[in-house]
């Protein structure tokens, strides 16, 4: 017998007034076997729920969803294709992570960050990140460096089209990477839910163009070059101003 439909299936976040690069990943559909028709495969809530939080985030990040401005859960909801529940469980994990406050009664708002939250942020990114970096740099061969090649190019490449949600994802996956060289997989979640949380608002605004992006994704193209050359004194300064420029 064909499955039922999941009841909830993320769609393209796509209607007037937003911005229709918002897309949440359609889920896959079952395989055809034993001559049975083919079944949708049946998507849990907290899979919705997950799409639904990854495309907020992505919202927040390119600047799609307004500091100050108020958002229901089933305008949301509507314009994702699916109820108000799982937008308003993605909603509370962004409340929990300081990106949205709650509003009674009519949904939330968007978090106005303060320049000043915005520098502790990145000085505490810096006490975390930095003396790993240092000590990876005397450590870590070539070779461990040449592989992250690819992603310090792919910062790049979202940079030059401006892309500030692609620019955000790969820029965390590029320091994800350096610090997992480091093999303490706690440092690389704490390290990585903080500069999350500091990538927005976007430090341009979202109808600024891409030059800020460029300049950061150079950073990380001259800092592997160094690494590479096994260049320290070089290497130091480019990961000092680069946590400088996150604090700017």
């Amino acid at each position: 017998m064909e499955q039922g439909r999941a009841r909830e299936t993320a769609r393209p976040y796509a209607s007037a007034g937003t911005p229709s690069d918002i897309r949440v990943p359609e889920q896959a559909r079952g395989e055809h076997t034993h001559c049975e028709p083919p079944a949708p495969r049946v998507v849990q809530r907290h899979s919705v729920r997950g799409q639904i939080l990854d495309a907020l985030r992505a919202a927040l990040v390119g600047g799609e969803l307004a500091p100050g401005q108020v958002y229901s859960a089933p305008a949301l909801g509507a314009r994702f294709g699916v109820s108000a529940t799982p937008v308003r469980e993605a909603m509370q994990q962004l409340a929990a992570e300081g990106a949205v406050e709650t509003v009674p009664n009519r949904g939330f708002r968007i978090s106005e960050r303060a320049p000043r939250e915005l520098a502790e942020l990145a000085e505490v990114r810096a006490l975390l990140e930095i003396p790993v970096m240092l000590r990876l740099a005397r450590t870590v061969p070539a070779a461990g460096w040449c592989a992250l090649r690819p992603l310090a190019d792919a910062t790049v490449a979202a940079a030059a089209v401006g892309d500030r949600a692609g620019y955000a994802e790969s820029d965390r996956a590029f320091h994800r990477a350096v610090l997992a060289l480091s093999g303490n997989q706690q440092l690389v979640a704490v390290a990585d839910e903080l500069h999350r949380r500091s990538q927005w608002p976007p430090a341009g605004g979202p109808g600024s163009g891409g030059a800020d992006l460029l300049a950061d994704a150079s950073q990380h193209t001259a800092l592997l070059d160094a690494l590479i050359a096994r260049d320290l004194t070089v290497a130091q300064t480019l990961v000092r101003e680069h946590f400088d420029a996150a604090e700017a």
